[in-house]
């Protein structure tokens, strides 16, 4: 009864004449009212919607005991099975470089984004390019035909308590919803399970829910401000976010670990945003210290066309090969310079020597039967064959027949990574591992900071 009032009334309002008061002039007239109704907000939506979109994310998971949200980490698996989750995310380069969280992205086996102008059934593949787990960021790619929108990173260091902000997402598989509301403290922490910590968020009543998460959060004038990222599962209207200048600090490291370890190549540098592009540090006797190079440069063109941000320098490098040379311009002192930037082959660190003498780890390659009994959808970790009883693994409780599946921020699927990331690693400093660990029924996460000797 009450549904069919419901569609008498909207039959009323659409085929019913004016009412009093209504305005039925021209288009010019009617162009005029909607004018009036453009607020800020809509001014925020319109500008930055285009660059927002969907992630479709399917994986092999596992019935569990969830902490926070979106099954940001868990504790326990158990019987694997196949699942499809929603998530959001945002394109920082018009090459198809996508940012959102890493747990959005963590475990899938297929990836696929969706535009807001698209329809529900249209998907792209994407893949995955590089990962920070401890801090939760992912950047993914696409590939395409033509540039595409994208928003540039802003700033969160002026942040106002009490501001408007916006969030863009696909909670709940709704496309492109917007929520808004305002920011409701800074420098948050939250914790997930026994070792998970994520600090100096940004709290907002911004309606987030799940699928919201990798999504971006904006200010008033549509300036990316932060990465939507969690909520308080036992609370109304409280989110958090990950502050854009956090991206800008860690996405240089995350675009070079990719070029390092996946593409086998170096460029000897690191650049990275600010109020300009700026190489951020140089090593010594490496491809951009033979180029001439220094900390501090400016960066003004890559391969003839204006550096608008650090993704400009790393989308190009992404894109060549060991040997190939890139022209660069740069500014130092008020001069301009050319430098030509020549790839360089990357050294592959042993990693199996590496972990014995740093961590006092033996591994292997995990088997097809192994992955199946720790639930996993993939490879994603090395199996412990050994423990040195003197070693710093053996402090921190690893035992024989644990995976290794997490160094650093990093997710661990072989032993070129692990090499790469141990080899800058100074004897007496301090690396976060992340291990799993099968006892009967069920599999267990555990990390520990482990000093490597």
């Amino acid at each position: 009864m009450r549904r069919g009032t419901v569609l008498i009334c909207l039959m009323a309002a659409v085929s019913g004449p004016a009412a009093p008061g209504q305005v039925a002039g021209s288009s010019a007239d009617r162009q005029a009212l909607q004018d009036r109704r453009r607020t800020p907000v809509v001014e925020a939506v319109l500008k930055t919607r285009d660059a927002v979109v969907n992630i479709s994310a399917t994986s092999v998971v596992v019935s569990r005991s969830r902490f926070g949200f979106d099954s940001l980490f868990d504790d326990i698996f158990q019987a694997p099975r196949r699942a499809t989750s929603a998530g959001s995310g945002f394109l920082i380069h018009p090459s198809g470089y996508i940012v959102t969280n890493a747990h959005v992205v963590a475990r899938s086996t297929d990836s696929k984004i969706t535009f807001a102008d698209e329809h529900e059934g249209k998907a792209h593949p994407a893949r995955v390019v590089t990962m920070d787990r401890e801090h939760d960021l992912a950047v993914l790619k696409i590939d395409t035909d033509r540039p595409l929108p994208y928003l540039p990173l802003g700033r969160s260091d002026d942040l106002m308590i009490g501001e408007t902000v916006l969030a863009i997402g696909n909670p709940l598989g709704y496309h492109h919803t917007v929520t808004t509301g305002v920011i409701g403290a800074l420098h948050r922490t939250l914790e997930f399970g026994s070792s998970v910590k994520y600090s100096d968020l940004i709290q907002t009543d911004a309606a987030i829910n799940p699928g919201n998460s990798g999504g971006p959060l904006l200010n008033i004038n549509g300036e990316l401000i932060g990465i939507n990222t969690a909520i308080r599962g036992d609370a109304q209207n409280i989110g958090f976010a990950i502050p854009v200048d956090h991206l800008r600090r860690l996405l240089p490291e995350m675009m070079t670990m990719e070029i390092e370890t996946d593409r086998r190549m170096q460029s000897g540098m690191l650049v990275g945003d600010g109020e300009v592009v700026r190489v951020l540090s140089v090593t010594e006797g490496g491809p951009a210290d033979r180029a001439g190079l220094q900390a501090g440069d400016v960066l003004r063109q890559v391969q003839g066309k204006p550096v608008t941000q650090a993704m400009d320098f790393y989308a190009v490098v992404l894109e060549r090969k060991p040997g190939d040379t890139i022209p660069l311009v740069v500014e130092r002192s008020g001069q301009t310079r050319s430098a030509a930037l020549v790839l360089a082959l990357m050294p592959k660190p042993d990693g199996a020597k590496l972990a014995w003498e740093r961590l006092g780890l033996r591994l292997a390659e995990m088997t097809s039967q192994q992955v199946r009994e720790f639930g996993l959808p993939r490879r994603l970790g090395l199996i412990i064959t050994e423990v040195d009883a003197a070693g710093p693994a053996r402090r921190a409780g690893i035992r024989r027949g644990d995976v290794l599946a997490q160094l650093g921020r990093y997710g661990l699927n072989d032993f070129d990574t692990l090499g790469q990331l141990l080899k800058d690693i100074r004897p007496g400093n301090t690396v976060y591992a992340g291990w799993l660990r099968s006892s009967g029924e069920y599999i267990f996460r555990y990390g520990e900071h482990v000093r490597v000797r």
